[in-house]
């Protein structure tokens, strides 16, 4: 990522969690853990991905953001805010009896945002049919959802991944925030959802496992890098945005990615192993090897 722009982006997303938290803080009470751990997601959605314009929030022709895990209200009302759709000092009145900033988002009251949410499970089946209309509608319009871990275990979330992948709808882009924690303890005490990956895989998406944290592992997930490396490989140059034409011959490209990290926590760490283990080591390098062919397209790797 451009140094500049990731600068920028730090910015946001550090501004962001501090007024999200001024919020929670004058409000006494909120979701600071599920708050503060989407704001490099939306700080990258509303500022580099998604088409919005604050000055005309129902712009008809805008991108749609659908918050399923919806009590995460604090880290989209800061984002909204601070992109200008509502002066940043409201934020001192979250949750108060008389203010429109509450604890769960309206589409009524709030300007920017595009569903009401808070009955989790139900913000990724809005998605999903705000998708089909644009489809239906032959519009480029793009349709962004975050869910939390704890939320995938809402049945109605399955359904919502079936239909979105049997009506092709690849202008849906769902985040799942794997902070590990719900309301009553740790996912895999409640009801482990696990593997993620795999399950939405089996639903038919095509699933990328990033650090939500790290913008440049944000950055390195759009279709678009995918794109460039193609073009690389095809071509062996590059033309920017200007018809300038960089030529790749004779140079090496390191890409680095945490595809199959989960794997190898569970497992044990790579490297040197102890007598008899080797077969285990076999069995955690095949199954790494089957993610990455899940996650990258063919030509981007040797088999």
């Amino acid at each position: 990522m451009n140094a500049s722009l990731k600068k920028e982006l730090e910015i946001f997303a550090t501004k962001e969690r501090l007024l999200l938290l001024e919020g929670i803080f004058n409000a006494k009470a909120g979701h600071p853990g599920g708050s503060l751990s989407i704001a490099e997601i939306m700080a990258y959605l509303y500022n580099v991905e998604m088409k919005v314009d604050a000055s005309n929030p129902k712009w008809e022709d805008r991108d749609r953001f659908v918050l399923s895990k919806g009590h995460a209200a604090p880290a989209l009302y800061a984002t909204l805010a601070l992109k200008g759709f509502f002066p940043t000092e409201d934020m001192k009145t979250l949750r108060k009896s008389d203010s429109y900033l509450q604890g769960h988002p309206s589409m009524k009251c709030v300007p920017g945002v595009d569903m009401s949410t808070g009955s989790l499970g139900q913000g990724i089946s809005t998605a999903v049919g705000m998708a089909l209309a644009a489809k239906l509608d032959n519009k480029d319009t793009r349709v962004y959802t975050i869910l939390g871990d704890g939320e995938i275990e809402e049945g109605q979330v399955w359904e919502a991944a079936m239909y979105a992948a049997a009506k092709k709808l690849d202008n849906l882009v769902a985040f799942v925030d794997n902070n590990n924690l719900q309301i009553d303890g740790t996912v895999e005490e409640v009801n482990s959802p696990y593997p993620i990956s795999e399950k939405f895989v089996a639903f038919g998406f095509n699933t990328i496992e990033i650090d939500g944290n790290d913008f440049d592992e944000i950055e390195k997930a759009h279709p678009d890098v995918y794109n460039l490396l193609l073009q690389i490989l095809d071509d062996g140059i590059l033309t920017d945005s200007y018809g300038r034409r960089i030529n790749f011959k004779n140079t090496i490209i390191i890409m680095t990615s945490n595809v199959g990290a989960r794997e190898i926590r569970h497992r044990g760490g790579m490297g040197f192993t102890k007598t008899g283990e080797g077969e285990e080591y076999e069995r955690m390098e095949a199954s790494i090897r089957d993610e990455v062919k899940r996650a990258f397209v063919p030509e981007l790797f040797l088999s």
